[in-house]
């Protein structure tokens, strides 16, 4: 019994999604827009493949994730951001305005089951909204172009991820407001938010960047990196959870919302703080970018002891991003018991005192204290191997990554998202709409 009211239900908000002018819209809009972006990356990439006879990179710096499926990608960045949050705000206020949910709230289905079958047919939308994003990956194959599954794969869960993220905070800002323009509003300004935090953060370390860093745009940006990290998905999904959480709560006939919404709240930052602890993360990126060479790694893992690392750097140093991006980042997932601790005093470097010692780096390792001022991978691994007694490995020798140069043009790809795809949305929408009738 139970099971055919949970189907009469999602069967009840299909119907819902599919006369929601704004799906249809964003239905349409998102076939020019991914296609936009595949052929204008299929072009640069081909043109810096050498196409027509012209000088050509290097084939180690081609690869089809960052050339391709990010750009092409990046489109649904922008509708999950801007415009299918409004889908997920008509299934909720549509029915607060006409009065149809005090009924729904008097059905023999618990509420949570009613917020997760929105939920779930939401995600239905967001799958078929995808498939402009799949054809373009299918046309790439057709052209020849290489194909790494587990970083495609990982893009498209990071994406994912960030449609149930902007889902959960349209349903809960639809579930707090009263009507629909109150709850895009409400929206944005979490989306505003999130961009301010990250632009005031940038550089600035402590608590304040790693609060930046789990923003919807930052947690996409690890996987847009070939990277699967465990405390990542698990704070996407706690905020999702408490979006869920709080949209019950004001649905909910209490006399105490705002209460009940606090402890939910504090519930969730510590649930944020314990993620901290997860380290398990994988670089699924096929040429390895994001982690040492596996023999350092090898020899990393026999250092037992903690390494401290004080670096006298500013934050919009050129040399700190580079220390950061390309050593720490990678240490970090290496070495279980690594501290970083930035000492400088002032946000560009340019006017350090003399004697401050600016631009040191000083390593520490069972008291051992050395240090250096080079920020490249090889120099940081020979100081920190030379402080922790342990040998480093005789041979780093690895198979390059030989990357994947493609000089092809995007054939059929114009026709297919600026002509067919705009027939084929609006052909469904005229029989959906005939169907209603």
């Amino acid at each position: 019994m139970l099971s055919l009211r949970i189907r009469w239900l999602l069967e009840h908000e299909f119907r819902q999604l599919l006369a929601a002018r704004p799906f249809w819209l964003l239905l349409l809009l998102i076939g020019p827009l991914v296609g936009q972006a595949f052929i204008t990356a299929v072009e640069a990439y081909a043109e810096a493949s050498g196409i027509g006879g012209g000088p050509s990179a290097l084939a180690q710096g081609l690869s089809p994730l960052d050339g391709i499926f990010v750009p092409s990608f990046g489109a649904y960045d922008l509708a999950a951001t801007l415009l299918f949050p409004f889908v997920a705000i008509r299934l909720i206020s549509s029915e607060k305005e006409s009065g149809s949910w005090k009924l729904l709230l008097q059905a023999p289905v618990d509420l949570s089951i009613v917020l997760l079958s929105k939920c779930l047919v939401l995600m239905t939308g967001w799958l078929i909204i995808w498939i402009p994003g799949l054809v373009a990956i299918g046309f790439w194959a057709s052209y020849g172009g290489s194909i790494y599954w587990p970083e495609i794969l990982n893009l498209l869960a990071g994406h994912l991820l960030r449609a149930i993220l902007s889902t959960a905070v349209a349903i809960a800002a639809g579930a707090i407001t009263k009507n629909a323009a109150s709850a895009a509003i409400l929206t944005l300004t979490f989306t505003v938010g999130a961009w301010v935090l990250e632009f005031v953060a940038a550089g600035r370390g402590g608590w304040l960047e790693w609060l930046a860093s789990n923003t919807p745009t930052s947690a996409l940006r690890f996987f847009e990196q070939g990277l699967c990290q465990v405390s990542t998905i698990t704070v996407c999904l706690s905020l999702a959870a408490f979006g869920f959480v709080l949209a019950r709560l004001w649905m909910l006939p209490l006399r105490r919302p705002w209460f009940h919404t606090s402890i939910g709240a504090i519930a969730l930052a510590l649930g944020m703080i314990a993620s901290t602890r997860i380290r398990p993360i994988w670089d699924l990126s096929e040429n390895r970018r994001n982690s040492l060479p596996l023999a350092d790694a090898e020899a990393l893992s026999r250092i037992g002891a903690p390494l401290h690392m004080k670096v006298n750097l500013a934050p919009e140093d050129p040399r700190r991003t580079d220390l950061d991006r390309n050593v720490i980042a990678k240490l970090r997932r290496t070495l279980l018991r690594l501290t970083v601790e930035y000492i400088a005093h002032s946000q560009a470097g340019l006017f350090e005192a003399a004697g401050s010692h600016y631009g040191e780096i000083w390593y520490e390792v069972d008291a051992r204290k050395q240090m250096s001022r080079s920020t490249t991978e090889p120099i940081v691994l020979g100081v920190i191997y030379q402080l922790a007694q342990v040998i480093p490995p005789a041979s780093r020798d690895e198979k390059d990554y030989p990357g994947h140069p493609l000089a092809a043009r995007p054939n059929g790809a114009a026709w297919f998202y600026y002509l067919a795809w705009p027939c084929l949305v609006g052909l469904a929408f005229w029989l959906v709409s005939k169907g209603r009738k």
